[in-house]
């Protein structure tokens, strides 16, 4: 194929992860970003993918999402399997940066009714593939200990369910892979783009451009930001292996395991573009909550408190827009990771920048 330049406006999760994957492709990439560098800075102001918990969670999403989005999430998790598995070969001996060992539905007793009726928009019969591992399998005390020792109720009976076929990313380190195994790309750091037109970044010309800019993009389409908040723990000895998430009421939390005994706590979902530090209502509430679970939380130590912006359009769905040199991808919202390779595989394939499956692993 034709060596064509590309100019790709944000260098978040789906600018790097097109950047990466045109690079490979044999393009001339160069991307754009008002961030200092590749880091993640840890001050709300940077990509919203770095403050991520990186569930890849298909079927649970499906208590909130449409059942095109989960098709798509489980599109997703193949795909991040093969783009992790190359990442990974340059890594030798590091912490694997993709795991898929499903992930666990839990509720305390006296909310067990609210967990089944959550449960009932899981199953309703459009939601995923015709597998085993699509559906919810209810786990006995027995079975929840052999699975995740760590999980116990502060408040009586805790009941469980393992959706088996979902996954989990290390979203920080994946996106420091990405930007680092692709070192044809030219980063333009500290450069935030204004104008964009099919063909040219600020009068820039290129063959191609993308417009991935999230939040970024608010003077181009409907997009805005919304407040999610997540808790970073270094819990020595919790020995969490797979995503948890809590089943309750009024709040939807979840617990994330990372490498080095860290866990990951979120999320709160504000309508606010505020980037201002976590209050302590949503941190007491994240934290106790997790601590209901898992109660060997109490003694381990607050790492980090971390807010971001999720673009999101009206519908919260993603927007995929390709016209002759220029392509728009935005409104990911609370499912980035999860859709991420999909879009970026639809929008390519329209482009005919790549084959239907770019990346092997």
């Amino acid at each position: 194929m034709q060596s064509l330049s590309i100019g790709i406006a944000g260098a978040g999760l789906l600018g790097r992860l097109v950047a990466w994957t045109l690079a490979h492709a044999g393009h001339r990439v160069s991307v754009f970003d008002p961030a200092a560098g590749p880091a993640p800075s840890f001050d709300g102001q940077g990509a919203a993918g770095f403050t991520a918990a990186g569930m890849l969670s298909p079927l649970a999403e499906r208590e909130t999402a449409d059942a095109d989005l989960a098709q798509r999430g489980w599109q997703s998790i193949d795909r991040w399997q093969a783009i992790t598995d190359r990442l990974g070969q340059a890594q030798p001996g590091q912490p694997k940066l993709f795991e898929r060992q499903g992930s666990l539905l839990v509720a305390h007793g006296s909310d067990q009714g609210a967990a089944r009726r959550v449960l009932a928009r899981l199953v309703d019969g459009t939601t995923s593939p015709s597998s085993p591992e699509a559906q919810p399998q209810a786990l006995d005390i027995a079975a929840l200990v052999q699975l995740e020792p760590s999980l116990h109720s502060t408040m009586g009976r805790l009941h469980a369910w393992l959706l088996a076929g979902e996954a989990h990313i290390d979203t920080v380190r994946t996106l420091q892979c990405l930007h680092d195994d692709a070192p044809a790309v030219t980063w333009h750091w500290a450069q935030a783009v204004s104008n964009i037109t099919p063909g040219h970044l600020d009068g820039r010309p290129f063959d191609w451009v993308f417009d991935l800019r999230g939040v970024g993009a608010k003077t181009t389409c409907a997009v805005r930001g919304v407040r999610g908040e997540m808790v970073w723990l270094h819990a020595p000895g919790l020995g969490l292996k797979r995503p948890v998430r809590l089943l309750h009421p009024r709040h939807r939390v979840y617990v994330v395991p990372r490498p080095g005994d860290v866990v990951l706590v979120g999320a709160s979902e504000i309508e606010t573009e505020d980037r201002s530090p976590m209050s302590l209502r949503s941190a007491v509430e994240l934290m106790a909550a997790a601590h209901s679970v898992l109660p060997a939380l109490a003694e381990s130590r607050i790492v980090r408190l971390d807010v971001n912006l999720r673009p999101a359009l009206p519908d919260h769905r993603p927007e995929c827009h390709v016209e002759p040199g220029l392509v728009r991808i935005n409104g990911l919202y609370r499912h980035g990771w999860l859709l991420g390779p999909s879009l970026v595989d639809e929008a390519l394939g329209q482009t005919g920048l790549l084959t239907p499956t770019p990346i092997e692993g």
